[in-house]
């Protein structure tokens, strides 16, 4: 199993995060690459550099925004703090909403895991912008989500992510700082409203130095990709990486990253099924069911030819879900279905040891994701989101870059 840890000892921003996956290994082509699919390479510049804070050494990265004084450089609001409007530069913003972000995202080329990730990113700052405004979601004109430096970063978090393939993301207990802030609202203590409302549910620790060290993009990247927090770092650390600050503060300014392993057993956990029986339902709406349980979560989604009471043809839809999911699945099942009625028991899960590596190809480096039994590789597969961009942007036909992946010497 391959673990991505995130030590949060001076907490995380979204520049630091990108500057530590980078760090890990993350090629910096891969990450403008992706970045420029959104089409947005007119507003920004990003600078990527070797730095160091207290004498640790790792890498930094700078947004750098494009307007009429081309000779200043940016300083974004998570370097400063993550809710102050007022900068120190006369830069003029795209105040973007959630619906122009989710146009950009959406229209961009992309891929289907990349945009989901980083919606569900931009989603978390929203929802805690708009219950801190008291606005509806899509009314809230709101800096921090609509900066492009927040896109950079959360579009980047999730190129990044989508890049390592890992199998577990976990953090530390978040630090936030300590002090006050000067925001929308006025001067507020640290944490920020937004950030706070982000990090609910989350362990966090508060104080270590007078200054704001998460920000909402910080935060909301933790919230939306840590399956776990915890200070018990129970695998073997493969490689140790660092994101550069922005900031001399008494403690380095650094955000650390573990890429690690552990083996685990083939029997994994406990998990639900969630079933239903459905006989009036209009059939061509499964499709869509499906892609929205899988969006919120769902493990695995399938549906058996029933008969029910009198004789009449029905759909027993059945979903595998963890605790983490459970809910947001019950609400696609209650508010997309005719369903008024759900079953729900316990299952035990096995499944074969997995990790994921990166197979050359004429047609480019694509994911494949190989299984493992009593520690022996017994079979492997292409992700198939890879191979269904990569066939639509050559214009060929999958089957050929699946026969291309397994006509390689896989070990």
């Amino acid at each position: 199993m391959k673990i991505l840890y995130y030590d949060c000892f001076c907490g995380i921003s979204g520049d630091m995060n990108l500057a530590a996956l980078i760090d890990l290994g993350v090629p910096k082509e891969n990450l403008v690459e992706g970045l420029s699919k959104i089409n947005l390479n007119s507003e920004y510049e990003i600078k990527i550099e070797k730095s160091e804070k207290l004498g640790i050494t790792g890498t930094r990265v700078d947004v750098i925004l494009k307007d009429k004084l081309d000779d200043e450089i940016h300083i974004s609001d998570k370097d400063l703090h993550g809710y102050n409007h007022e900068h120190n530069h006369s830069h003029e913003h795209h105040h973007r909403n959630l619906k122009d972000i989710e146009g950009i995202i959406n229209s961009s080329d992309l891929s289907d895991k990349v945009k989901k990730l980083s919606l569900d990113m931009f989603m978390k700052v929203a929802k805690a912008e708009a219950k801190v405004h008291g606005k509806p979601l899509y009314e809230v004109h709101f800096h921090e989500v609509g900066a492009i430096d927040s896109i950079v970063d959360m579009v980047g978090a999730a190129i990044c992510l989508d890049y390592l393939n890992v199998d577990k993301i976990i953090a530390s207990p978040v630090q936030v700082g300590g002090g006050f802030v000067k925001c929308a609202h006025g001067l507020m203590p640290v944490p920020a409203p937004a950030t706070v409302e982000i990090l609910k549910n989350i362990p966090i620790n508060a104080g270590i130095v007078q200054f704001e060290t998460t920000t909402p993009t910080g935060a909301a990247i933790l919230a939306a990709n840590v399956e776990e927090f915890t200070r018990n770092v129970d695998f073997s650390i493969k490689k140790i990486a660092y994101g550069i600050g922005h900031r001399d503060l008494e403690i380095p300014n650094v955000l650390r990253v573990y890429l690690g392993e552990k083996e685990s057993p083939e029997k994994v956990g406990e998990h639900y099924i969630l079933e239903t029986n459905i006989d009036d339902m209009n059939p061509e709406l499964y499709g869509y069911v499906d892609e929205k349980l899988f969006e919120v979560g769902a493990l695995d989604v399938f549906k058996t030819s029933i008969f029910m009471k009198k004789g009449r043809p029905g759909i027993k839809l059945s979903v595998l879900v963890n605790e983490k999911c459970e809910k947001n699945v019950l609400d696609i099942i209650f508010e997309e279905t005719t369903s008024i009625g759900v079953r729900k028991f316990k299952v035990g899960k096995i499944m074969l040891n997995r990790e994921f590596s990166k197979v050359k190809t004429e047609y480019g480096d694509i994911t494949i994701k190989k299984s493992y039994y009593k520690g022996k590789l017994l079979k492997y597969k292409p992700e198939y989101e890879e191979c269904k961009t990569i066939a639509k942007e050559k214009n060929i036909s999958i089957d050929k870059i699946y026969k291309a992946i397994y006509k390689e010497d896989i070990k």
